[in-house]
This record gives C-alpha cells, sequence and structure tokens, in this order.
C-alpha cells in the first residue's frame, strides 16, 4: 500500500470513484483510494443508477450532464462496461405551472447541447403506453439519459484511475483523521498514510469520521424505500425499453427493470436511520421495509399507471442515504484545515457523482473554485446548525420530493 500520497480519498462508493478518476485524468496520479470494505459497500450497491438531465437548477443539470459523460469516458478508457440504458426521461407536468417551468427551462437545456423537448399527452402516450395521461398537461422529455449499472460504473472509474496511476486499497478502514503541520496523518486497518490532501466521500459516515476535527456536519441518513415488482407481461412484450417516469404527484420516480418496474418513493413523513450512531459494523445491508407510509403514494400510482395496480411485488428495498437540510451535496474545502476537502450529503450519487468530481477535482488542481456552485460549497451551513434544526429542514426536502422551486 502507498503510505506517503498527494491526495487520500476515503470512500470506494461512485463519489470517491469519480474523484479518483477526474484528479487521475487532470494529472494528479500520486493518489490513494481507501475503502473499509469493497467498492460500492456504503449505499451506492443498492442504487437505482438512475442519471437523469432533468433539474430545476442550472448549475445542477451540468452536474447531472458531467455525471453521464464521466461513466461513459471511464467505461471508454476501462473497457468495464457501465451497462448504460438510453431510455430518456419523462418529467410530467402534474400542474399547469409545471410546464410554464419546463418551457422556461428550455433555453439552459440548448445552451447545455442536451436535447429537450416539451410533450403533449397524447405525445407522452406514444413514447410510455402505459401511462395514464388524463390527469398531466404534458411532459419534459430528455431522450439522451437514462442509467446505469452502480457496481459497473464504479467498477470501471476505478479501473480508468488505476490505469492511469492511482491506487485502491479496499478493506482498508480509516480509525482516525489528524493533522500534523503541513500533513495529514490517517490510522487505516493496514498502517498509516501520510497525504498532503484528503477527500472525504464516505456518505452518511462522515458526521462521525470528522466530529473529532471538531467538523459539525449537517448530515444523516434517511431511510429510501425503492420497489421491484415482478415480471409483468405487458412490459415483457415491449420492443424497447421504457422511458423513466418522475412525477411529483405521486412523489417518486418509475423505470423498466428487466421486464418489471423499479419505483422509487418519496414519502411525506420520511424516517431517519441510525442518529445516535452508524452501527460499527454496519456493511452491505438494507433495513426492514416499512409500507403502510408509502401507500398513498402507491395508491396514486395505481391512477397514474394503472398497470402497476395488478402488479406483484418482488422485493420491497429499504436502504439509507445521505441527505443535506437543502438536498444539496457538500463540495470543496473545508475552511481553516488546510488540504481537507468533502464530497459527501450525495442523496442522488450516482445522477450528480461523476459531475461534481469532475468540480472537485478541477477545484484542488487548479486551486480555483468553479464559478456559480455557491449552492453546493461544503462550507454553506456554517458549524453551528444543530441537530434538530438539520432533521426538520431535511425532513422538508425530502418530503416535497419532486416539487419544483417557483423561481429559478
Amino acid at each position: 500500500m502507498k503510505t506517503d500520497v498527494q491526495v487520500a480519498v476515503i470512500g470506494g462508493g461512485i463519489v470517491g470513484a469519480s474523484v479518483l478518476y477526474w484528479l487521475s485524468r487532470l494529472g494528479w496520479t500520486d493518489t490513494l483510494l481507501l475503502e473499509r470494505r469493497e467498492l460500492t459497500s456504503g449505499s451506492t450497491w443498492h442504487a437505482a443508477g438512475n442519471t437523469t438531465y432533468f433539474g430545476p437548477y442550472p448549475k445542477m443539470t451540468a452536474l447531472f450532464a458531467g455525471s453521464i459523460r464521466t461513466y461513459l469516458q471511464a467505461q471508454e478508457a476501462s473497457g468495464q462496461s457501465v451497462s448504460f440504458h438510453q431510455t430518456g426521461s419523462l418529467r410530467l407536468a402534474a400542474t399547469e405551472r409545471e410546464l410554464e417551468l419546463f418551457h422556461a427551462y428550455a433555453p439552459r437545456y440548448e445552451a447545455l447541447g442536451i436535447p429537450f423537448h416539451i410533450r403533449s399527452p397524447q405525445e407522452v402516450a406514444e413514447l410510455h403506453p402505459f401511462i395514464d395521461t388524463s390527469g398531466i398537461h404534458g411532459a419534459a422529455h430528455t431522450p439522451t439519459d437514462g442509467h446505469v449499472d452502480p457496481t459497473g460504473a464504479t467498477t470501471a472509474l476505478a479501473k480508468a484511475a488505476r490505469q492511469n496511476g492511482a491506487a485502491v486499497e479496499r478493506q482498508c478502514p480509516v480509525t482516525a483523521i489528524r493533522q500534523d503541520g503541513g500533513q495529514w496523518l490517517l490510522d487505516t486497518a493496514n498502517g498509516q498514510v501520510t497525504a498532503q490532501n484528503v477527500v472525504v466521500a464516505t456518505s452518511f459516515w462522515a458526521r462521525e469520521m470528522l466530529a473529532p476535527l471538531g467538523l459539525n456536519l449537517p448530515i444523516y441518513p434517511t431511510q429510501h424505500h425503492e420497489i421491484i415488482t415482478e415480471t409483468l407481461p405487458e412490459v415483457a412484450a415491449l420492443d424497447a425499453e421504457l422511458p423513466a417516469m418522475r412525477d411529483s404527484w405521486v412523489s417518486c420516480n418509475v423505470r423498466q427493470e428487466r421486464d418489471g418496474l423499479l419505483i422509487g418513493i418519496y414519502e411525506k413523513s420520511p424516517e431517519f436511520w441510525a442518529l445516535d450512531g452508524i452501527p460499527p459494523d454496519f456493511k452491505e445491508e438494507l433495513l426492514p421495509p416499512n409500507i403502510d407510509p408509502l401507500m398513498p403514494h402507491l395508491e396514486r400510482l395505481m391512477t397514474r399507471m394503472p398497470l402497476f395496480a395488478d402488479a406483484g411485488i418482488k422485493v420491497a428495498n429499504n436502504g439509507p442515504f445521505c441527505m443535506t437540510p437543502d438536498g444539496l451535496p457538500l463540495i470543496g474545502p473545508v475552511p481553516q484545515m488546510q488540504g481537507l476537502w468533502l464530497a459527501t450529503g450525495f442523496n442522488v450519487g450516482i445522477g450528480t457523482g461523476g459531475g461534481s468530481a469532475e468540480i472537485l477535482a478541477n477545484w484542488m488542481v487548479s486551486g480555483q473554485p468553479p464559478k456559480g456552485m455557491a449552492a453546493i460549497h461544503a462550507d454553506r451551513f456554517g458549524n453551528n446548525m444543530t441537530k434538530d434544526a438539520a432533521l426538520d429542514a431535511i425532513r422538508g426536502v425530502y418530503a416535497r420530493g419532486y416539487e419544483l422551486p417557483d423561481a429559478i
């Protein structure tokens, strides 16, 4: 194992692997990724892998676009497939106001060179035959996005980074971080590592990991359900894969999973997990499902997509993922701690991890913060937000689900 490096990246999920990849791509190859178990072991392994282009904020849209580009670049460089399914996505307009906002977003996609179309209800029905369009005003259609395999994408990123000269050490938990003059000392299961820079990409572990340094990160694990149906003959009979659907009225996303459906739900009363500390032996685990709070959303989905009413449920996954008080990640340097960087707080790690890593790596290499990205800066909450205030804010963000802001 390398023991003296320019950058140590802690965390081997999609975000940490993306950071390692981008640093190596930009020429910083004296780098080491430290993963406590196996790549993807945190929350990446149970992610749906959705990679949309749709977002209400221009800079976030750029992160979405950068993520898809990153995974495809890593696939080409490594030869490891990321299993990108270019199904396209439909963001339904449940209200006239949402349709107006879709039209307002259109110029941004033109500027980014991303195909973006406003579809009528009739056109939505042609693109997705299982949506009941009687209750919608149209949809925003981004035909070139879709979803990837999270494990394949993470593996491709790590492989491409290693080809560039970076190193990956698995089964190597970091047990302590401390600053020693102008460098950082990391105690690991395989010995001590000295690093000029440390990137913490440990999702909901970051709060506890950095608390001994006096940092108070307002990030907490939230339970999140994904339901996968049994095979549906109507889906199996299709000649092409369905576009993904996102709907603020149901507060869910739906995409095809083999010959069934995968549904991710944002319930109105989200539940937290492990607020008193992450269990030290927690690994690739799921939490017991709690279906009752999901029922109002599932009943709405039966109205929006009648096919779902006859679907058998194969599995209900309840996995923890990371949330911040505004739902955006923490990216960038930690004030007054030279060389310590954050890449954590992702609740859509696959969707924005690759693009965020590109931003962070360029920031580290150039020394210049990205323009117009204050919304994701690591220091935006300060260091004094109380636990109760953070949890209240996170509840509100999660419960809003796919609701769009009135102004951007």
